[in-house]
């Protein structure tokens, strides 16, 4: 039967057993359209990105014998929806059968499985063969509890699959070494010289310029330094093994002003666009672990495998048990707008200013950047998480809504309830000046909570846990915080409460 077959952005497997052989009667589709790139304000690195891989994919198909039809974002044919040139090829090629892997977002899901119901040819939908769990698994796993705790389903995934695994018991006597992974950066080690692939994007910046697409963010020149291809994720997982996995652990919540990425490995787009196999991550800095154990300890590779085996897989299974209501739970009641800065970076606290440009020049920012500092302030200054969902989702390459959503609305937002985050991911100024030198130069005091000179992060943070007394007050976690609340004055905290006032009323003025 003559076939269409789909590939998402997001899909782009070369392993895939799709492609294990070539067939006349099989023709494959990619589009890049205005469906995709108008729903929100994408940054433009994101935009070239992500079309850039898929022309990429597109040619290494066809490299490989395989047809292949393309739309790109200008394209006569792009009718710029999905379904609408889905509709167009079937006709256009008298396509006898259409298929499709299942895709990671819900609502698209959704629509796929609606339009094969109207479709008068046999459809199939196959899985991605990307994750290392099922769609439902984690819902299989905590099925009775009333928590849904990500380290109890990590250790089912060690053992599971036999990963850093001894005999049934954790590698090195310890399942978690997260307590080791929160040292601050002070120049101790030398961050080696990052791998750059200057990946020509011109001609996409030109087609985005010509159809008019509206972007965030900033271009770096007529380039990219994303990974596109297979081989260019294997180099740059291979360089993190090689140079950066020594000290990934310890560094990991790191923050400097001096340095974009640290000991990170920024595979993140090329994971999550399938370009790169989550297994291919880990065994890959196992080997590299057993390879230099003298100079490698557990604790760096631990804290890599918990992110990709334990965090990334915990955060998909979450998003399907929840989805769609997911998707639009506040708890907390939050509506405020996201300030401004967000989208300009112009702010005088310094590590909102170094965050967020950061995320404008880059489109990348580390997990603890967008937790703890970004994230941090949206929540504090309790805000609708609506737009706190569109803006994370828009400006990172990484971003797609599975793994973003519950991130933001959950980790980061605690507007789940707490179904993800035990308790709200907050700090004063202490934990940034604890975990960077953002504090250093900054126009701000980080020890003062309300003079006119005072860090906002002090103000909002002791307004916040007042203002949520009700709710989190109960919360076992948060007992000595509001042991330490009840010691503030009332005349101080009253002194407090207005400056917070006038910080989340006026935001951009700080």
């Amino acid at each position: 039967m003559k076939t269409l077959r789909l590939i998402l952005g997001d899909q782009l497997n070369i392993d895939h057993s799709w492609f294990d052989h070539q067939e006349e009667n099989i023709i494959y589709c990619l589009f890049e359209t205005r469906q995709d790139t108008d729903f929100i304000r994408h940054h433009i690195q994101k935009l070239c990105a992500f079309f850039g891989a898929m022309r990429q994919f597109a040619d290494e198909l066809r490299s490989r014998g395989h047809r292949v039809f393309y739309f790109k974002i200008n394209d006569i044919e792009n009718r710029q929806t999905l379904t609408d040139n889905l509709n167009h090829l079937i006709e256009a090629l008298e396509i006898e059968k259409f298929e499709y892997l299942f895709p990671d977002k819900f609502g698209l899901d959704k629509r796929l499985k609606a339009f094969c119901d109207y479709l008068s040819i046999p459809s199939r939908a196959s899985d991605t063969e990307h994750f290392i769990t099922e769609r439902r698994e984690l819902k299989d796993f905590f099925d009775g509890k009333k928590q849904f705790i990500m380290e109890s389903f990590y250790r089912h995934l060690r053992k599971k699959h036999d990963i850093l695994m001894e005999a049934g018991q954790p590698e090195g006597g310890l399942w978690n070494y997260d307590k080791s992974n929160r040292k601050k950066w002070k120049s101790h080690h030398t961050v080696p010289v990052e791998i750059s692939f200057n990946n020509d994007v011109s001609e996409i910046l030109a087609d985005l310029k010509d159809a008019d697409v509206i972007t965030m963010g900033r271009p770096k020149g007529q380039t990219i330094d994303y990974p596109l291809t297979r081989s260019q994720a294997i180099d740059q997982l291979d360089y993190f093994c090689e140079h950066l996995l020594v000290h990934f652990g310890d560094y990991q919540d790191a923050m400097h002003t001096g340095e974009v990425n640290l000991f990170h490995s920024r595979i993140s787009f090329a994971l999550n666009t399938k370009i790169l196999d989550p297994r291919t991550c880990i065994n890959s800095a196992l080997k590299a672990f057993r390879t230099h154990r003298e100079t490698i300890s557990i604790s760096q590779l631990e804290g890599f495998v918990r992110q990709i085996l334990g965090w990334r897989e915990y955060m998909r299974g979450m998003y399907w048990m929840f989805m769609p209501n997911y998707k639009t739970t506040n708890e907390l009641g939050h509506h405020n707008t996201l300030p401004n800065f967000y989208w300009t970076g112009k702010t005088k606290m310094n590590c909102m200013s170094h965050a967020i440009n950061n995320s404008l020049d880059n489109a990348y920012a580390h997990h603890i950047q967008r937790l703890m500092i970004t994230g941090n302030f949206a929540l504090l200054n309790q805000t609708d998480p609506d737009q706190v969902d569109a803006w994370y989702l828009g400006i990172y390459a990484d971003a797609l809504e599975w793994v973003q959503i519950t991130n933001t609305r959950g980790m980061s937002q605690f507007a789940d309830g707490g179904k993800i985050a035990t308790k709200p991911y907050i700090s004063a100024a202490n934990y940034i000046n604890k975990m960077s030198n953002y504090c250093g130069d900054c126009n701000y005091n980080n020890k003062e909570r309300h003079t006119d000179n005072a860090c906002p992060f002090n103000s909002l943070y002791w307004n916040f846990l007042d203002d949520k007394r009700e709710k989190l007050a109960s919360n076992r976690r948060m007992g000595m915080v509001y042991k330490l609340l009840d010691r503030i004055p009332k005349t101080e905290l009253e002194k407090i409460k207005d400056r917070a006032y006038q910080i989340i009323m006026n935001p951009d003025d700080y």
